[in-house]
């Protein structure tokens, strides 16, 4: 089997994209398997891995992004590719990613149809317990990188509060509105009432109340049902609103509207990590000229598609210990085997030679 990995390319003009489809540690296993992999020089650099690191490891480096993909059977990708790449994917290649369907261009769309592509998006990987095997480490490191986020967009000079998360005796902490409970949620709960926060989680399923009120016993963490009067009521006082909805392969619902918003105290924050797939709060947009971080209402706003890019090394490092044990089987199997007994893989594609399966389109 012969995996490409070509250089990531920015999705949006002022949002960088520094994580790689796949590290040197996961090449060299691989390779141990009996895989070729071919890797666009630099492809790594901005996460801290050299052509060196890929060379040692016994991996191939390239130098055009064309020749990643015209020798690859596999494409690993962080994002599904842009505009720019489309001319380089070849007759019945695999590319596997986040894909995203929803939210990609039509023309995209276009192409793979033409040139008879097979898609695999990681965010729809699914297990038959409803686990998404790919998704959740993400989710995790976006909860706990929330925390960073919200801090420093808090700060004075950034046009935030000024306020401490944690507070300090005689003075009260910051108020945090989690919207949804699932694994981003629950991490983001833990780890900014870990520095003092007052926290609220909202969510419309009793059982993820009831697994993140257990994970969060002894703190400063309080549950409530997403319903739009706690939403309004909340958001009234929140210092800091998380976004963390996610409906696999859909366009995640409004549950904070333009009025809400307007509701807010002046130098308050929203991170909506839906933005990937529409975002939950209506304010919440991706500009065209990539500002991800803006100001509606008073309000600070941060929408930034690919956040754990901030955190590159360790989010490329998740990403291919995530993916491994499907590579190795497609290595040792090969892909149509693997497609038929793996449920898991199978549950991810987008597109088969060409054909649309889940119709998560615009």
């Amino acid at each position: 089997m012969i995996f490409g990995v070509p250089k990531e390319i920015a999705p949006f003009k002022g949002i960088e994209e520094y994580r790689v489809g796949l590290s040197p540690m996961g090449a060299q296993e691989l390779i141990l398997y009996g895989a070729k992999v071919y890797v666009e020089s630099k492809a790594g650099e901005a996460a801290g891995f050299s052509d060196a690191d890929y060379e040692k490891a016994g991996a191939t480096v390239v130098y055009s992004k064309e020749e990643a993909y015209r020798r690859a059977e596999i494409v690993l990708k962080v994002r599904r590719p842009q505009q720019e790449e489309y001319q380089f994917i070849k007759e019945g290649q695999v590319i596997m990613g986040f894909i995203h369907l929803i939210t990609a261009r039509k023309e995209f769309v276009k192409t793979i149809a033409n040139k008879k592509v097979t898609l695999i998006g990681y965010e729809i990987m699914q297990k038959d317990d409803g686990h998404l095997p790919i998704v959740i480490p993400f989710s995790e490191m976006a909860g706990k990188l929330s925390v960073q986020i919200a801090g420093r967009l808090l700060e004075s000079p950034h046009g935030g509060r000024g306020i401490l998360l944690g507070g300090i005796a005689g003075i009260p902490p910051a108020e945090v509105m989690i919207l949804g409970g699932g694994t981003l949620g629950c991490n983001a709960a833990k780890t900014f009432a870990g520095v003092g926060a007052s926290v609220y989680v909202l969510d419309v399923v009793r059982d993820r109340l009831d697994n993140l009120a257990c994970h969060t016993a002894g703190m400063k963490v309080t549950t409530m049902f997403a319903t739009r009067h706690n939403i309004e009521k909340l958001v009234k006082f929140a210092d800091v609103v998380i976004g963390s909805v996610l409906v696999p392969g859909k366009r995640s619902p409004i549950l904070v509207t333009k009025e809400m918003v307007k509701t807010m105290r002046r130098g308050s924050v929203i991170i909506d990590f839906s933005i990937d797939q529409g975002g939950c709060v209506e304010t919440a947009k991706i500009s065209p000229s990539g500002k991800f971080i803006y100001t509606v209402n008073d309000v600070i706003h941060f929408c930034m598609p690919n956040a754990t890019t901030l955190i590159a090394r360790t989010a490329t490092h998740a990403l291919t210990s995530s993916i491994f044990p499907y590579l190795k089987m497609i290595t040792e199997s090969g892909f149509e085997k693997t497609l038929q007994k793996n449920r898991e893989l199978s549950n991810g594609i987008y597109a088969e030679k060409g054909e649309v399966r889940k119709e998560f389109l615009p």
